[in-house]
């Protein structure tokens, strides 16, 4: 929500060059009066005491993102193509699992590849929950870039592909635009991907199938992360 807030009130900052520019649109000409610093006046603004401010960090990724959209703008304006900018892009990332999420983004959005995220951990109320996320499908639909930067934990929802509160014995499955979910087969939990059709099995003690690979991964930040990884080919 945090994250949210600041979104909004920081829309744009692409009519700003440097950082020091965007904090001397927040201070007011009393600050300058009383204060008699430019310098000291960036400072307290910087530390939140204009109210919600972005960090040097946090303003350079969002200049970054918002140059890269106005830019994706223009290129389908005049029917040029370039690049999808990443989420990942320039974020320092240190646990295992949103190494491998950086890793994939790319060719998940490209549609070269479409992973099946695995997650078990605790909700916010403390209950176990786990699921299978359709990160493709996921990329299209949330900005990741609060999840790359540590500000929001990705975790299993009731519409993801298959989703089980082991507190409250709650049970969802939801096919998504890249999988079919198969829940009756006698083989277990399975995904079909609707584009080549190929079977995508998550049974542990079996391969994962034709064209996948599976990644167990160690991960602070979860009890449990698995990554299915299913190379799209064409039929």
């Amino acid at each position: 929500m945090e994250y949210s807030t600041a979104a909004r009130a920081h829309s744009t900052v692409t009519q700003f060059k440097v950082y020091e520019d965007y904090l001397d649109s927040k201070v007011t000409p009393v600050d300058l009066f009383y204060l008699k610093s430019r310098e000291l006046a960036r400072r307290l603004v910087e530390h939140g005491h204009s109210g919600t401010v972005l960090s040097r960090k946090e303003f350079e990724e969002t200049k970054a993102a918002e140059q890269a959209a106005e830019a994706a703008k223009s290129d389908t304006l005049y029917g040029r193509s370039r690049p999808t900018t990443l989420a990942s892009a320039g974020k320092e990332l240190k646990d295992n699992f949103l190494k491998a999420l950086a890793e994939r983004e790319e060719a998940n959005r490209s549609g070269k590849m479409t992973s099946v995220i695995f997650i078990r951990d605790h909700n916010p109320l403390g209950q176990e929950v786990s699921g299978y996320i359709d990160y493709a499908h996921r990329l299209k639909t949330q900005d990741f870039q609060p999840y790359f930067r540590g500000k929001k934990k990705l975790m299993p929802g009731r519409s993801d592909l298959c989703y089980y509160n082991w507190r409250t014995q709650v049970s969802t499955s939801n096919s998504s635009p890249n999988f079919e979910v198969i829940y009756d087969d006698p083989n277990g939990l399975l995904f079909k991907n609707k584009r080549d059709k190929k079977i995508l099995n998550v049974d542990p003690l079996s391969g994962p199938g034709e064209d996948s690979n599976r990644t167990f991964l160690q991960s602070d930040l979860y009890i449990h992360a698995v990554i299915y990884d299913h190379n799209v080919r064409t039929v």
